[in-house]
């Protein structure tokens, strides 16, 4: 054996703690702080599944998670008996929500991503009511029609994806195309980089004027940041911002 092949094997491995590990999947709770007398279930504490790390932010639990669940709780009259679609699902909890709240039918998607995907279903395991399709924007709806009987949408969830600038055409179309005439969408937001709020604020005008949305912005409420950062910019990370666009 020459000199080398005998090192060619070592020279090429890399030690074991050459990289570092990958991030863990974890796990969050959430607590229903109000739950409707309507609701079709009480329970109070949902257990959520995240990915270790996601260039899409999927392995976070975002205040805009939080709120539209919540919003979800205040006002089930929405949601009791209807069909809905949430886009960009990651944890899924406002899906969750809504199949515990008393939807119809759920459809909970992300992009497919089998991490994010698989997670998805963990949490949605104990719902008969939802059901779960990996879905890139502005692709194909066969799938997720397939999964509500192939019949529009009346309350489509698009909870913290505003920041993704260069998608809001997409994300628009897939609204508009599979929301039910009399139905409506509730977009939730907060503006993660405070430079580019304007570019965030933008998805309503685009909105408005290339899709013939109505929109009506329900309220701007203040919530302690997901992050701790500079103090110049606290105000406007703090925020949380909510809005119904109807056709």
């Amino acid at each position: 054996m020459s000199d080398i092949e005998s090192l060619s094997g070592a020279l090429f491995e890399e030690p074991e703690d050459f990289r570092p590990p990958r991030p863990k999947e974890h796990f969050v709770t959430y607590t229903r702080d109000h739950i409707s007398p309507e609701s079709k279930s009480q329970k109070k504490e949902i257990e959520l599944k995240l990915v270790g790390n996601s260039p899409l932010w999927g392995h976070l639990l975002w205040n805009a998670g939080k709120y539209t669940a919540q919003y979800i709780d205040n006002h089930p009259e929405q949601i009791i008996g209807k069909c809905v679609l949430e886009l960009g699902a990651a944890s899924a909890l406002p899906s969750i929500v809504s199949g515990l709240v008393g939807a119809k039918n759920v459809v909970s998607t992300d992009y497919p991503d089998a991490d994010l995907i698989s997670n998805i279903e963990h949490n949605c395991n104990n719902l008969d009511n939802v059901h779960v399709q990996g879905y890139i924007w502005g692709n194909s709806y066969d799938e997720i029609l397939k999964l509500n009987n192939n019949e529009k949408f009346d309350f489509i969830i698009l909870s913290d994806l505003v920041f993704n600038h260069t998608e809001h055409h997409k994300l628009l179309k897939t609204t508009k195309d599979l929301l039910k005439e009399d139905g409506r969408a509730l977009v939730v937001f907060s503006p993660h980089r405070p430079k580019l709020l304007p570019n965030d604020l933008q998805f309503f005008d685009t909105a408005r004027d290339d899709y013939n949305f109505k929109v009506t912005k329900i309220e701007m409420v203040n919530w302690k940041p997901m992050f701790e950062e500079d103090d110049e910019t606290i105000e406007i990370r703090s925020r949380v911002y909510a809005y119904y666009l109807q056709l």
